[in-house]
């Protein structure tokens, strides 16, 4: 192989973010979603018994739900069968999902609800004899959320609570009780939910009580352990473990660690009951996750031997506990580890390495100083044998999550190892706002979202160029969503980028504010201030501040961020003469998930970049 040849390429990339997502366990089963790019981006569900896997949810079918448009919690057990919402008509449909069935191909879905995608349903939950769901229902003026109950035979909808903007988590109890999360604007849900309890017998709720929460507590995962209720709750600063019973709420275990993260998506499983007593959850220490046993009685956490770097979907099995794990050197797997025996197995492997492992570049956590304090981010040094210029520092790409309340973590992205094997460094970083560091750590946004958020990615340039870690005069920034937004924002407001990419990015706060769905419709004002610090931080009107080429990628049905924004900063770029390109993507909404766009996208962002940065373009 010659200094130029990289191992990673588009293919790669793309055949990449198949992933997995909402697991779930019965007694005897594991179940989850699996993506599929090269099907046009379908979802599917899965079932596992006894290494046995089989696919329940034929094509077309697709679940997914589309609930504030983000979804989540699409699917969910019942004794003989499983109950989803299909991403096309947003219909609610049964499945079959007995065994012998499931060996000999499945049985077609049975339509439970019989609707347009103007009704929608997510975070479904089986509490005995029907469905209990989110809905969501679009018409003339805000769409109306409330919370339902559906019977499976006729697919009668009784309403059980409304009048609350936003209503997630209905979690039925086994002695007949309720408990499900409400906020209301101008709230996002990690800013402030309230937890309610309510007796529900008959398919009527009573005695609905607030139990916790408030304007300024985030409540996340109501989940029933015997007749106690656990949640996490940031009344401590970071989200905890807590817990209701009739002695009222207590926190179980107060640290400087997180235990649940941003409901972006319904659903969520940070944490599982696995006795009375234990449960088994994810924890996140400054920006690093672990695999912990949370002793309930002593309000202590022991680490599980597990040498991961991301947990999600956590499940009680029939084994131990099962969970969707990251790591920085192979693909996302499905793991079921023992809690006895101390033995693991792999449940839904990542996939045979297409590269040899010395080709991966392994993250390095850093902090650093910035305005504000110390921010984070992992750092990608380029794989040894791909930098075209060996006695001089490496080009760097700066990555911005989206959220932008989210976060970076260490697990293995072909999109940034495409980067490393060419000969980049990568910095991935956490920025002002980013969770797992804390409730200040994610309000530091709040108001100064578009200066803090920039001031951190230009603090983290400056470290590394400090450092004689990257070269400062090729620094390029990317970014999707509101990620896509801090790049503007860091090429308008900035001098330290040479070029950026704009996936599906925001350009005008103003426009942002008046067009985007309601889930997200006040959100602008909290994360800005409102007023006219929407237009001052806004790419659109600082047009003549931006002085280097820009690539968008946008989809041409994203109804969170329309098509609108990158055309209007097309355009104002081409007016003053910037170097600009522009990829629109058909049938693609927030995110693309068919394999020929992605592909597509990332090559037609490394080509651009290289062509700026007179690098070879290295695309196999």
């Amino acid at each position: 192989m010659t200094r130029h040849e990289s191992p990673i390429g588009a293919d790669l990339v793309a055949a990449g973010e198949r992933g997995y997502s909402e697991l779930r366990a019965s007694k005897h089963a594991l179940y989850w979603l699996e993506s599929r790019p090269e099907e046009g981006g379908r979802s599917t569900l899965l079932r596992e018994v006894d290494g046995a896997v089989a696919e329940l949810t034929p094509a077309p079918f697709s679940p997914r739900s589309r609930v504030h448009e983000y979804g989540g919690g699409s699917y969910c057990l019942a004794p003989d069968c499983v109950y989803f919402v299909d991403a096309v008509d947003q219909n609610v449909y049964a499945v079959a999902s007995a065994t012998s069935q499931a060996a000999s191909g499945g049985t077609q879905p049975r339509l439970v609800v019989d609707g347009d995608a103007t009704t929608r349903f997510a975070d479904l939950a089986w509490d005995g004899a029907a469905l209990l769901a989110v809905r969501e229902r679009h018409g003339d003026g805000e769409p109306v959320n409330d919370l339902v109950r559906i019977d499976p035979a006729t697919g009668d909808i009784a309403v059980l609570h409304s009048g609350h903007d936003f209503y997630a988590a209905p979690r039925p109890s086994t002695d007949g009780r309720l408990a499900f999360v409400v906020w209301d604007h101008p709230n996002m849900p990690w800013d402030g939910t309230q937890l309610v309890v309510a007796d529900c017998r008959d398919g009527r709720l009573a005695n609905a009580t607030v139990v916790a929460g408030g304007a300024a507590e985030s409540i996340v995962q109501p989940t029933w352990c015997g007749a106690r209720l656990l949640f996490a709750s940031d009344r401590t600063g970071y989200w905890n473990l807590h817990a209701y019973d009739e002695s009222g709420v207590y926190c179980l275990l107060e640290e400087r660690a997180e235990y649940a993260g941003p409901a972006w998506q319904f659903g969520a499983a940070y944490f599982a009951a696995v006795s009375p007593r234990h449960v088994v959850a994810r924890r996140v220490a400054e920006g690093e996750q672990s695999l912990v046993m949370v002793d309930l009685e002593l309000g202590l956490a022991s680490p599980i031997n597990d040498e991961h770097s991301s947990y999600s979907d956590i499940a009680r099995s029939a084994n131990g506990v099962a969970f969707i794990a990251g790591s920085p050197s192979r693909g996302r797997s499905i793991v079921e580890t023992s809690l006895d025996a101390g033995t693991r197995r792999i449940v839904a492997p990542p996939g045979a390495m297409p590269v040899s492992e010395d080709a991966i570049s392994r993250p390095e956590a850093i902090t650093f100083a910035a305005d504000e304090g110390e921010a984070h981010a992992f750092f990608y040094p380029p794989w040894e044998s791909a930098g075209e210029r060996p006695n001089e520092p490496p080009p760097l790409l700066v990555t911005t999550h989206g959220g932008p309340t989210s976060a970076a973590n260490a697990d293995l992205s072909w999109r940034v190892q495409f980067y490393t094997s060419r000969g980049w460094a990568v910095a991935d970083v956490n920025y002002s706002g980013s969770t797992g560091f804390g409730r200040a750590y994610r309000e530091r946004l709040n108001g100064s979202w578009g200066v803090v958020d920039v001031a951190d990615c230009v603090a983290c340039v400056r470290h590394l160029v400090a450092a004689g870690r990257v070269d400062p005069a090729r620094v390029a920034i990317r970014g999707g969503s509101a990620g896509g937004y801090t790049t503007l924002a860091a090429l308008a407001f900035a001098d330290v980028f040479k070029a950026g990419a704009c996936h599906y990015g925001i350009g005008d706060l103003r426009a942002l504010d008046d067009d985007t769905h309601k889930f997200e419709s006040r959100y602008v004002g909290t994360l800005t201030g409102g007023g006219k610090a929407i237009e001052d931080r806004s790419p659109i009107n600082h047009v003549d501040r931006l002085n280097c080429p820009v690539i968008f990628f946008q989809g041409a049905d994203d109804k969170v961020v329309p098509p609108a924004q990158a055309e209007a900063m097309r355009d104002a770029l081409r007016a003053k003469g910037i170097e600009v390109e522009y990829l629109l993507f058909e049938d693609e909404g927030h995110g693309f998930r068919r394999a020929e766009n992605i592909r597509a996208a990332i090559n037609g962002e490394h080509a651009f970049f290289a062509r700026v940065f007179d690098l070879p373009r290295q695309v196999p």
